[in-house]
């Protein structure tokens, strides 16, 4: 491919800065070749990457997304984040939009988005584009790894039917494949891609114990050999919809408890001083991201399709899908009580991001917040310190000027540190804590109207 930016042009493999420092630190065995691909230079794919790299294989960073491909290569990050950034001045990873580069390397990793439609439905349409690119650069000893989020059964009914027919080779003699489902924690300074265990499936022995080889090279933290690709699949369904439901569940009773007039995070409080038995789930205006919101749905349709409904894990989905219009029912009341008119008063959303400290807007909560309150006819307004181009304002203070309602829909920093004092003389009288983050007390004390959830 003939490239004419010089900032996405492969320099073999990496597309080395003058003056830079390597950050390679191991010497790979012999057995291991070194040379790898990426595929999918985002929150996933960019950290793994950087620690192949560090780990001494040369990585080959493959994306669709030019203008991602181009910051990386001038040693910036795509999304925020910090230690990302420091490492990529350092490093020799570089990245391209050209898959042919792959033919260099002897596994391929697929790190590509797994989203639902609107109607909820897994969309493998990332999947399918990246395994139809990749399937004619692969060439006979290949290991392809999907660490892509999917329902059992997506490798062998999706991933491996498009690799063969696009090779022209056969599975199990010819190329092997693995799932390791991605786990990563976005913002989280003691858990990261280097340090957390790992499950890995395999289509043959083959591809499994080359699979196993290579993550217990690069990762320091058990991995556990799964007994086909479908358990490896289904153990990261589980784990997010084993949070899906707990968060339904203290969801749930943080709205019973509102009613009742008891705070439920004393009450969970309370109940995580128990030892054993009990694991504290925190209630939230909802729940966002690109695994929790989601990943639940991909293993609803695919039992659904083989003949079994998901009656309790559907209903926490839904549960958790409704808490953004609980949260607007708060701040309507809150405006009731003032004497304010719904109409036209302003409403400050607090945070667009899904968790707090982070970039990531996908699955975010607090645009259903914001679509509710222009329904109900509030002028609203919106501010994020983490992200360029999605606010309204430009500063906190602008946001919060003219403002009678304030909602915080993401527990940033910056967000817990508010004053009642100063947003009292700014004439705010609604506070709804959409993260239960701010100091109860303190606010109803200077006489504002302070609802959390199920506080």
């Amino acid at each position: 491919m003939k490239v004419k930016n010089k900032q996405t042009r492969t320099k073999s493999p990496r597309f080395s800065r003058q003056g830079s420092k390597s950050l390679f630190t191991a010497r790979l065995p012999a057995s291991l070749n070194k040379t790898i691909a990426v595929i999918g230079m985002g929150y996933v794919g960019l950290p793994l990457a950087l620690l192949a790299s560090k780990k001494g294989y040369k990585v080959i960073g493959i994306d669709i997304n030019t203008k991602k491909v181009n910051l990386i290569n001038e040693g910036l990050s795509p999304f925020a984040n910090r230690e990302i950034e420091k490492e990529l001045k350092l490093t020799d990873l570089g990245a391209t939009t050209d898959f042919s580069k792959i033919k260099s390397a002897s596994i391929v990793i697929v790190c590509v988005p797994t989203p639902v439609h609107k109607n909820r439905l897994p969309d493998y349409t990332p999947i399918k584009s990246a395994c139809k690119s990749i399937a004619p650069f692969i060439s006979k000893g290949k290991l392809i790894i999907l660490e892509s989020t999917v329902n059992p059964g997506v490798c062998e009914e999706i991933v491996l039917p498009i690799l063969e027919k696009g090779s022209g080779l056969v599975p199990g003699r010819d190329f092997y494949l693995a799932h390791c489902p991605e786990r990563i924690n976005p913002g989280d300074k003691k858990w990261n891609v280097a340090n957390i265990a790992r499950v890995v499936g395999g289509f043959n022995q083959i591809s499994l114990t080359k699979a196993l080889r290579f993550y217990r090279f690069l990762i320091n933290a058990p991995i556990k050999p799964m007994g086909s690709l479908k358990e490896a699949e289904a153990v990261k369904i589980v784990e997010n919809s084993f949070r899906n439901v707990n968060m339904a569940f203290v969801n749930e009773l943080a709205q019973s408890f509102s009613m009742l007039g008891i705070d439920v995070d004393n009450v969970l409080e309370g109940a995580a001083t128990k030892p054993f038995g009990f694991m504290r789930f925190y209630p939230s205006r909802g729940i966002g991201g690109h695994c929790i919101p989601v990943d639940p749905y991909y293993l609803i349709d695919y039992a659904k399709k083989n003949g079994y409904k998901h009656e309790f894990l559907s209903l926490a989905c839904k549960i958790n899908e409704e808490m953004p219009s609980y949260t607007v029912d708060q701040v309507i009341a809150g405006l009731k009580e003032k004497n304010l008119p719904i109409q036209g008063t302003k409403v400050a959303v607090l945070g667009l991001t899904y968790k707090a400290g982070i970039d990531d807007c996908r699955e975010s909560p607090a645009f259903e917040i914001v679509r509710e309150l222009k329904q109900r006819k509030t002028k609203v307004t919106t501010f994020d310190p983490y992200v360029n181009g999605e606010s309204d304002t430009k500063s906190l203070k602008e946001a919060l000027v003219g403002a009678k309602a304030i909602v915080v829909a993401t527990d940033h920093p910056e967000f817990k540190k508010l004053n009642p004092r100063k947003l009292h003389k700014l004439g705010i009288k609604v506070v709804v804590d959409g993260m239960n983050c701010l100091p109860k007390e303190k606010f109803t004390q200077n006489g504002f109207f302070y609802r959390g959830i199920g506080r």
